[in-house]
């Protein structure tokens, strides 16, 4: 089993993993970085101040879902609008897209999944991020937010409306300006790319695909809500999971299961529910936490019915 040749094997998928996602994930972040620049903080917090919350909850899930704020970028956000008077299901709405649903992940799920299983999450993480919002409203959970007061401020964040010079002046500073920060994000990151393509290299050449398939493929029903519970206490990052998830599934293991850890770890990492905790009593973090172990479980049997 650990031949020469099989050592040979495992770093020219490492080799092919790791080109395929330094391209995407470059090319990515540089579309991420342009949106961050046109769709401003200040312009969310005017889209969301509309009085209607259905459609304040469905606008807070697609503001969420093409802005992929960090967790320390999303909470200033999230705090703003609460402070703005915004309806709350929009916040919520908004808060539980954004990790989960953003345009990386959405180019790693096509290369890695394909079209139907991306078009699948999207729609089911979307509605589910609506509806949670919605709910979460009408149960009162407004009453669980602290006196926080926002502080500072991104003195060197850019925004359009703000910029100078002629229309193509204002847009080569704003190209010029994303790809600076796609390439930031890429040093970032880049070890947490290097780790996934390690890791999947390895479970492709070496781990045998009848262990994977007994232990979490879709014929378990209690595989996905493990993986779910399992996904919520890890700091996922997406970069990683999703290349060795498409590795696993061609290994076995069961969409949905990988799926589950997938918005499990990404959802509610420890990190963000540290932050979260300074904006929300006990009772809506725990809420938060059960919303997202609830969506990524009934996402995860969905798509072992589906796919």
């Amino acid at each position: 089993m650990f031949t020469v040749e099989s050592f040979i094997n495992a770093g020219k998928t490492f080799l092919f993993l790791f080109g395929e996602l330094l391209l995407l994930f470059i090319g990515i972040s540089f579309i991420v970085a342009l949106l961050q620049v046109y769709i401003s903080k200040e312009r969310i917090q005017k889209i969301l101040t509309t009085p209607r919350k259905f459609l304040n909850s469905i606008l807070g899930a697609a503001l969420g879902a093409v802005t992929p704020f960090c967790s320390c970028s999303t909470i200033p956000i999230v705090v703003g609008l609460l402070q703005s008077g915004a309806p709350f299901s929009g916040i919520m709405s908004f808060l539980l897209t954004s990790p989960i649903l953003n345009p990386a992940i959405i180019a790693l799920f096509l290369k890695f999944f394909g079209i139907k299983a991306t078009l699948l999450y999207t729609i089911f993480t979307f509605v589910f991020a609506v509806v949670m919002g919605l709910v979460l409203d009408k149960l009162g959970f407004e009453k669980q937010v602290k006196k926080v007061v926002l502080k500072g401020g991104a003195e060197n964040e850019v925004v359009y409306e703000k910029l100078e010079g002629t229309f193509w002046q204002k847009n080569l500073a704003v190209w010029k300006h994303s790809l600076t920060e796609a390439l930031k994000l890429f040093r970032g990151v880049v070890i947490y790319l290097i780790i996934g393509a390690g890791i999947g290299a390895f479970i492709y050449e070496f781990v045998p695909t009848d262990f994977l398939a007994r232990f979490a493929g879709a014929s378990n029903w209690w595989a996905v809500p493990a993986a779910a519970l399992l996904g919520i206490p890890m700091y996922i990052r997406t970069e990683t999971m999703i290349p060795i998830a498409g590795i696993l599934i061609g290994k076995g293991v069961g969409y949905g299961t990988m799926i589950a850890l997938i918005i499990g770890g990404a959802g509610a990492s420890i990190p963000e529910v540290s932050l979260l905790s300074s904006i929300f009593k006990k009772k809506m973090v725990i809420a938060f936490v059960a919303c997202v172990f609830f969506v990524a479980t009934v996402t995860g049997y969905l798509f072992n019915i589906i796919i």
